[in-house]
């Protein structure tokens, strides 16, 4: 045998509320001579004491969590393990959330509907210790280093902070302020501070204007 065939496997491990996304993913990266799912979770919390205790050598994340962030745990993710890969593998078309998931410490980002070639590829290269994206964020990434003009500037809902799209994509679902409050582990005023600052930067009237946009969007985004 060569060296490489004693080599222990790398660590995978998955993040998303989906089963048969998990399913499917440990299907494809057991396939593999040189990766090896070794757990899973579909909330922020339960991944985050799970990592913690398996150490893996990337975590897969989806943006949209059973009740928590993507984004707050990969955050999360970068204070405790730093040196953690992670790669987001979402819905989520690559312009809404690409760059707050680089800002919060991913190391790639790519889309669900990509080929199951792409994807090994792309845990590959993060495992390398590269960076993976789209050409089109690439491009998009270094205008904005050329120009000094932010990717998050382009439209009006990519001005918002992490925390009020958070917010914006949990009214655009159904939940109300409580229910808002009681996922992001905050009080309902807090919550009603976020609603404000969104109706500001998104030049909204009411809050009947704010629900009817965010559910709107909502349902633009989730497009299959």
């Amino acid at each position: 045998m060569t060296p490489e065939a004693h080599a222990p496997k790398k660590g995978i491990f998955l993040v998303d509320d989906h089963p048969l996304v998990r399913e499917w993913l440990t299907n494809l990266i057991n396939q593999q001579p040189d990766l090896a799912v070794c757990g899973e979770a579909e909330t922020g919390p339960q991944a985050s004491q799970a990592i913690l205790e398996l150490r893996p050598d990337v975590a897969i994340v989806d943006i949209s969590l059973k009740d928590s962030s993507g984004i707050e745990l990969i955050k999360d993710l970068k204070q405790s393990l730093p040196g953690l890969a992670v790669l987001v593998l979402s819905m989520h078309e690559e312009s809404h959330y690409a760059e707050r998931a680089l800002r919060a410490g991913a190391r790639g980002y790519i889309m669900k509907r990509e080929t199951t070639r792409k994807v090994i590829a792309a845990i590959r290269q993060v495992l390398a210790g590269e960076i993976y994206i789209s050409d089109e964020i690439a491009t998009a990434l270094a205008t904005q280093y050329v120009t000094g003009k932010g990717v998050s500037t382009a439209t009006p809902i990519q001005q918002l902070s992490d925390r009020e799209l958070e917010v914006f994509v949990l009214l655009g679902q159904g939940r109300g302020t409580r229910q808002i409050a009681a996922v992001l582990r905050v009080s309902v005023k807090t919550v009603q501070a976020y609603c404000a600052r969104i109706k500001e930067k998104l030049g909204l009237a009411s809050a009947t204007e704010l629900l009817r946009e965010a559910v709107r969007w909502h349902e633009t985004t989730h497009k299959t």
